[in-house]
């Protein structure tokens, strides 16, 4: 196992030049990362750290990898330190090992944070999509060492979900391929599909093709209330108002929510769809700030 301490350098990634190139600007933010490595199945789970201060984790969806926050670190690694992993079997991580299910996904995860942040360090977890089953997991086992619970654009709460019809990519090149992750978007991803710009596309492309493991049949179960029944971390939520899962029945999900925990801070985020935290980022990264515990050094 190969492991670096993220907590030893205040790295952060430097801005955006203007009219950067997609592939250069994910360069750049890789490049500004601090790299480890936490044992995963015959593998490694591939962690990235970026700033200093209280720990921030921040659990990617389904199909996806840390890239998944692009659009997120630099504001939060400003006065945080910023963990973002490849889930087990997504981006560079290697396959968990069976039972491929969100517990045991969640106990490599947690088994990786103990070993990075030391066994007493507290932090607080935010999860998008199937990175929101798999952080309700994490903190039904980890108990108070999870500060807070935050899930986004989360399934699996044992409620029907939208429809979301997507092309096949991997049997296309060129702009035939291109035109197929642009559907994928719109139709999951992005309430409005101008908003589908050349760095979301250099996203899903980078996710889709490393992505093996399928975390989608998850979605239809209730296998994140249940963890939410079990953990004891404050719990906040935030979706985009035109999130494809939940439409046109996102007050369901937050009904449900507010009956398992009537404290919840919840946030809909107008306009906005599934991947929230690209779509509306400014809008996202005010509403995390929002519920986020105040702690020392993060004010």
């Amino acid at each position: 196992m190969r492991s670096e301490a993220p907590a030893t350098s205040g790295t952060m990634p430097a801005p955006a030049p203007a009219a950067e190139a997609p592939e250069a600007a994910l360069a750049r933010l890789d490049a500004a990362a601090r790299r480890s490595e936490t044992p995963c199945g015959e593998g490694h789970m591939v962690w990235r750290a970026w700033g200093d201060g209280p720990p921030l984790v921040l659990l990617h969806g389904g199909s996806g990898s840390w890239r998944h926050w692009a659009r997120n670190i630099a504001h939060f690694a400003r006065r945080r330190l910023v963990l973002a992993p490849d889930l087990p079997g997504l981006g560079e991580s290697a396959m968990p090992p069976p039972p491929i299910e969100p517990g045991a996904t969640a106990g490599i995860v947690a088994a990786g944070l103990r070993a990075l942040l030391g066994g007493e360090a507290r932090y607080d977890l935010v999860g998008f999509s199937y990175g929101a089953n798999i952080a309700g997991h994490v903190a039904a086992a980890e108990g108070e060492r999870v500060r807070s619970l935050t899930i986004v654009g989360a399934g699996a709460l044992g409620l029907a979900r939208g429809h979301t019809p997507l092309q096949k990519v991997r049997d296309k090149q060129g702009a035939a391929r291109l035109a197929a992750h642009r559907f994928n978007l719109a139709s999951l991803m992005f309430a409005d599909p101008a908003r589908i710009d050349g760095l979301a596309l250099a996203i899903q492309e980078w996710n889709t093709v490393h992505a093996r493991l399928r975390s989608r049949p998850l979605a239809h179960t209730p296998s994140l209330r249940e963890a939410i029944e079990r953990a004891t971390a404050p719990l906040a939520a935030i979706y985009g108002e035109r999130d494809a899962i939940a439409w046109p029945n996102l007050h369901l999900r937050l009904a449900l929510l507010r009956e398992l925990r009537p404290e919840a801070a919840i946030h809909v985020i107008p306009g906005a769809g599934h991947w929230v935290a690209y779509e509306a980022a400014e809008a996202f990264n005010a509403a995390l700030d929002a519920v986020l515990p105040r702690v020392s050094g993060a004010t």
